[in-house]
């Protein structure tokens, strides 16, 4: 449900677009590879720290923003390459659009 609400979140915004779902990493993986992404959310998140998935994502793809959102939508992240993660806790859906928007430059 939780990736339902997100997508119909970014879907309803005119300069934003939702070009695919996949279930599966290795399927994220490829289709990232195919086709031009700026931003991946990985929803729902399970994993304690920080999702290999990421660093994968990131070291093919450093202009790439990922968020991941916790299984239960309570936190988020935000990783982009050669900047540290940043946390939100509690997040909205306008908190992930604004994290989406955001442009921070990595170090």
């Amino acid at each position: 449900m939780l990736s339902e609400v997100i997508k119909g979140i970014v879907g309803h915004q005119p300069d934003m677009e939702v070009i695919g779902e996949v279930i599966n990493p290795i399927d994220l993986l490829s289709a990232v590879r195919e086709m031009p992404v700026d931003v991946v959310i990985i929803t729902p998140l399970n994993a304690v720290g920080d999702p290999r998935i990421c660093s994968h994502l990131l070291n093919e793809n450093p202009c790439l923003k990922v968020v991941t959102l916790s299984a239960k939508g309570e936190v988020a992240y935000i990783f982009q390459a050669g900047a540290p993660r940043i946390r939100f806790d509690d997040p909205s859906g306008q908190v992930i659009l604004g994290a989406i928007r955001e442009n921070h430059p990595a170090h």
